[in-house]
């Protein structure tokens, strides 16, 4: 059961605290130089192009709206803007107007755009899986999930008939 704090305190982290939060960033961001390297060596897709195109990969018809794949690849909109104009002239995603809203727009998953994301695919998961999945069991896993649902409403949840990454 996680421990419940009603106040803030001013207090410096223990060191069980300190080490718990800087191994979680350490090994996240060994982790994400070490999948954005391999991607970009073995198929010139950063891990950020490489997780957007994913994203429009399992979206209906393809296509998101600019806000919500910002929102969901974890950019700001002026990053993922860059980033989209960088595969747009890669011919990786299109953009389409809102028929709605003409403030709106989407990003749209090419047939380019596919054939790079199922190129990448394979380096990607075993790249995840060597780094991350293979240091635990099955039960730790489990855990592991637990403990990020409790830091973030839908952290871990995975949606129905999304494909493997």
């Amino acid at each position: 059961m996680p421990r419940l704090t009603t106040s803030v305190s001013s207090e410096r982290l223990s060191p069980r605290e300190l080490g718990a939060w800087r191994g979680l960033l350490s090994a996240h961001a060994a982790l994400i130089r070490d999948l954005d390297a391999e991607l970009e060596a073995a198929h010139g897709l950063p891990l950020s192009s490489y997780e957007v195109l994913v994203h429009l990969e399992n979206a209906p018809r393809q296509r998101m709206r600019m806000r919500d794949l910002a929102e969901a690849a974890l950019l700001s909109r002026s990053g993922l803007t860059r980033l989209i104009d960088r595969l747009s002239r890669d011919g990786l995603v299109g953009r389409c107007c809102c028929d709605s809203d003409a403030r709106g727009s989407f990003a749209v998953l090419t047939e380019a755009g596919r054939e790079r994301l199922q190129e990448a695919r394979a380096t990607h998961l075993e790249g995840v899986r060597r780094g991350f999945v293979e240091h635990f069991s099955e039960e730790e896993l489990d855990q592991l999930a637990g403990f990020w649902k409790r830091l973030g409403p839908g952290a871990a949840d995975v949606a129905p008939g999304v494909r493997a990454q």
